[in-house]
């Protein structure tokens, strides 16, 4: 986790200092001010999700309060507040006995306490214990495929605690995280090859993502076989390279730089640049362009 934190710390050093290197065409003065504020509507509209999602709970035992257990035909009923699209009440007794569940009416009445994630995680039992809480509510994390899908995604359920006459209960109602924020995974990439043994996959650009997401760098994880190399180009704009293995050489206008794991180093715009393997095992690394990786960009020199 330690390792990850440094990564993702770097990157955004990386991309903050192609902003600075002046790499935003000359007519987009604002551009970083936009940037922000399209982060900030991005992130907006994740944490309206999450108080969304904590309002429907609230909602629901408002109604539970008024109601009793005559509420609970209410929250199975399909494109209504309680339950459309992915979204949907869920309630358990805290002895751990499902009551009410929408997607799948033929289940409730089941104990649940034995109940687990896609990863094996207990499931039922953080629900249950969170519920139980001093706080009486709270959120839980975990993997579970959506409805109609069998592969896991990431959801997170905010659960509360309430109660009918003698009987306690848990409400609780999720959301895929996946949905509003975006992220990929190394080892899931399609490489391709260039120069021979140069292998690249675009861990992020802009074009390749299955969602508008108003940003304008990409990110390409970089495999250089041993004894191998990335011929000599240039870029019209700055490149920042993030060293994740291996050892090598970075050529900028004829000058070298050594790469090893954790080393940065900045491009500038206009340079002459080749990567060679200098060890005997993968040079991989991260290659930051702003803007994003444009064919347009990029030319071979002798």
């Amino acid at each position: 986790m330690k390792e990850l934190k440094k990564i993702v710390f770097i990157l955004s050093i990386a991309v903050l200092l192609l902003a600075a290197a002046g790499c935003v065409q000359p007519d987009d003065t604002n551009v970083n001010e936009q940037e922000e504020q399209l982060i900030e509507e991005e992130q907006t509209t994740f944490l309206s999700q999450k108080e969304y999602t904590v309002s429907q709970v609230n909602a629901a035992i408002d109604l539970i309060d008024e109601k009793g257990e005559l509420a609970f035909p209410e929250f199975r009923e399909k494109d209504s507040q309680w339950y459309h699209d992915d979204s949907y009440i869920t309630i358990w007794k805290t002895e751990g006995i499902r009551v009410v569940f929408p997607p799948k009416v033929s289940g409730e009445g089941g104990d649940v306490n034995d109940l687990e994630d896609y990863n094996g995680e207990p499931l039922g039992r953080m629900l249950i214990d969170t519920a139980l809480c001093e706080e009486g509510e709270g959120w839980v994390n975990y993997y579970w495929p959506k409805p109609g899908e069998t592969t896991p995604s990431k959801k997170s359920t905010f659960v509360k605690r309430t109660s009918i006459d003698n009987q306690t209960y848990l409400v609780h109602s999720g959301f895929y995280v996946n949905d509003y924020i975006y992220t990929n995974d190394v080892e899931d990439l399609e490489h391709f090859s260039r120069f021979g043994d140069v292998f690249i996959g675009n861990l992020f650009h802009p074009a390749k993502a299955d969602r508008e997401l108003d940003v304008n760098y990409s990110i390409a994880h970089v495999i250089i076989k041993p004894d191998k190399s990335i011929e000599p180009h240039m870029m019209k704009n700055p490149e920042v390279y993030y060293v994740l293995e291996g050892e090598g050489l970075l050529y900028i206008e004829d000058v070298p730089f050594e790469l090893s794991k954790g080393k940065l180093v900045h491009i500038p715009a206009n340079s002459k640049q080749h990567t060679e393997n200098t060890g005997i095992f993968d040079l991989e690394f991260f290659a930051i362009n702003q803007p994003s990786w444009a064919e347009e960009n990029e030319e071979m020199v002798e």
